[in-house]
């Protein structure tokens, strides 16, 4: 496809989380042609309940959340392509990047990487089917709900140890599954734990079962040695991966830890490249994602907005023979579309009884 016949955008954001979601809200509502792409749901899309987000019921659903939120950035007037992005390339010209997913190809002047990470599961039958009802990975959303239960934490490193001395906050009955693996963890880590009323258990876990034959709700964990265990859930320490492969292909910096490296302003090391969300960070927080999309609307938005003029715009504009009739020195500073839209939602709300989809682009 040549650059002429494809949709150019100011900003295509990769990824339909909540940093990536968020920062589409952002660049629509400050008046910029935003596309985003989401092709698979992302994590975010399996959470069974969202926690820690003030305002949101956990009755609501990480698909729920992404729903709704599509539904916002179309209302504002972005564009959702249900699609994967699989190759950003850089090219001449204002639109310096060009995006190709497996049913369209754009370009835009700024790209958000909000391709987030990949949870390590544990390698034991059956337990990834009780992800976010027995099986979690975030202690920080997920403690809460074992409370006073009997839990298990999965894994055999230092992060998978101190897991299970963090999980003592909320429970006295916690088990650090070995999974028939020997521990990596250091000699400090070592007598730390050891100090901690904590069962070690070697075996390696072989099956799970449900609370009862009428009951599918998690049960526990059957071991090698023959033995069972209930527990009401527990926490999978396997680490994670990052989805950085756009990133690289693009040669911006990662962190020492796989993730990829942004400043203050979400920004990488790659003019007009941006990343936002647990690709940054890895913290599996949906309000730290909000905030990073936050972030990254703004500072888009104060990089290609029109106005103010800099002084040096205003200087070549005064100098003799300047077009001052140029069209990028017009106001308003944003498309008629949008501009369109924006009336539309002002209508909206000022008479709540009006009712029908936007305006179309």
């Amino acid at each position: 496809m040549s650059a002429s016949t494809c949709p150019r955008y100011e900003v295509v954001v990769v990824g339909g989380g909540p940093a990536g979601l968020t920062t589409a809200l952002y660049t629509t509502r400050l008046g910029h042609r935003t596309a985003v792409f989401e092709g698979e749901g992302g994590r975010h899309a399996t959470v069974n309940h969202v926690h820690n987000v003030l305002g949101i019921s956990p009755d609501v659903s990480g698909r729920e959340l992404a729903s709704h939120a599509l539904e916002q950035v179309e209302t504002y007037g972005g564009d959702i392509y249900l699609d994967i992005v699989e190759n950003i390339d850089t090219v001449e010209g204002d639109y310096p990047f060009r995006l190709e997913a497996a049913h369209a190809t754009v370009e835009s002047k700024r790209v958000v990487l909000a391709t987030g990470f990949r949870d390590h599961s544990p390698d034991v039958p059956g337990l990834r089917e009780f992800t976010g009802r027995g099986l979690y990975y975030c202690l920080h959303c997920d403690a809460y709900a074992l409370g006073d239960g009997s839990v298990y934490v999965l894994g055999h490193d230092d992060d998978a140890a101190h897991a299970a001395m963090t999980m003592l906050n909320f429970t006295d009955d916690v088990d650090l599954l070995l999974d028939g693996r020997d521990p990596q963890w250091d000699d400090d880590t070592d007598e730390q734990l050891r100090a901690h009323p904590i069962e070690r258990v070697e075996p390696k876990v072989v099956e799970t079962y449900t609370a009862d034959a009428d009951d599918d709700r998690f049960g526990g964990l059957t071991f090698t040695d023959g033995t069972t265990r209930d527990y009401l859930g527990g926490f999978a320490m396997y680490g994670m991966t990052y989805n950085t492969a756009l990133a690289e292909s693009l040669e911006c910096d990662l962190t020492d830890d796989g993730a990829i490296d942004v400043d203050e302003r979400r920004e990488t090391s790659v003019k007009g490249v941006y990343a936002v969300g647990d690709v940054t960070h890895g913290q599996n927080q949906t309000a730290i994602a909000i905030g990073d999309g936050a972030y990254a609307g703004i500072a888009i938005n104060k990089d290609i907005r029109r106005f103010p003029l800099s002084l040096e715009t205003i200087d070549s504009l005064n100098a003799p023979g300047s077009d001052t009739s140029d069209s990028s020195f017009t106001a308003p500073g944003s498309s008629p579309q949008l501009r369109a839209r924006m009336r539309r939602m002002q209508d909206r709300t000022t008479n709540p009884g009006l009712r029908g989809p936007p305006p179309n682009r």
